[in-house]
């Protein structure tokens, strides 16, 4: 694993593997479960990383980091990822379909690890990616009215990012088809699963 991977997965471990599990806690005991979810952030943000050290720290000591492919798990936890962090809470309509249209494409990506070998699903899955990127790039643009106007450069230099990664994609799909490296497929959608979540918290903070 390359230091760059290791920042991909320090920056999905918070949003992808802890904050939904909290929010699964929270309908136990929503007053703990707010002050633990505090204590992540506040740690994560102090000390960039943090999440993903305990993540691949447990795993050291049940002695299984070595079975566990990170890049798998990565991908396949982003299918059941609806929390709600990632999303921007409003009656307004086109913010809704923003929301479904960003779970959308990350439960497509993660559709990935269980389609790759199968050349006519992996095809088809390909498509659906091409065509959920741009209802979600679609849907981005849909809703630039909403937001202030110091914001709008910051939205859009994060969608500039976003479709970056949609084309590095495009070309590891390109590539695959003549090595058939399925890692560096992971590793892409993984990018493509974090330009996401990325994206959507960048809309989200510039209209709060």
């Amino acid at each position: 694993m390359t230091m760059g991977d290791e920042e991909l997965y320090a920056s999905m471990a918070l949003p992808g593997v802890i904050l939904p599990i909290l929010e699964e806690l929270q309908r136990r005991d929503p007053e703990a479960t707010r002050s633990l979810k505090a204590a992540f952030i506040k740690a994560e943000a102090q000390h960039p990383g943090f999440t993903y050290d305990l993540v691949t720290g447990i795993l050291q000591k049940a002695e299984i980091e070595n079975s566990v492919d990170m890049s798998e798990c990565m991908l396949r936890l982003a299918g059941t990822n609806t929390c709600t962090d990632l999303q921007i809470l409003s009656d307004e309509e086109l913010l809704k379909v923003l929301n479904d249209r960003s779970i959308n494409l990350k439960k497509i990506l993660s559709r990935i690890p269980d389609e790759i070998f199968d050349r006519k699903k992996f095809l088809d899955t390909i498509k659906d990616t091409a065509s959920a990127i741009r209802m979600l790039l679609d849907s981005v643009n849909g809703i630039f009215h909403l937001i202030d106007g110091p914001y709008k450069q910051t939205v859009e230099q994060r969608k500039r990012e976003f479709v970056k990664y949609s084309r590095r994609f495009s070309n590891t799909l390109k590539e695959y088809f003549r090595d058939n490296g399925k890692q560096s497929v992971f590793l892409s959608a993984n990018h493509l699963v974090n330009q996401t979540n990325l994206l959507m918290k960048t809309v989200k903070d510039a209209l709060n």
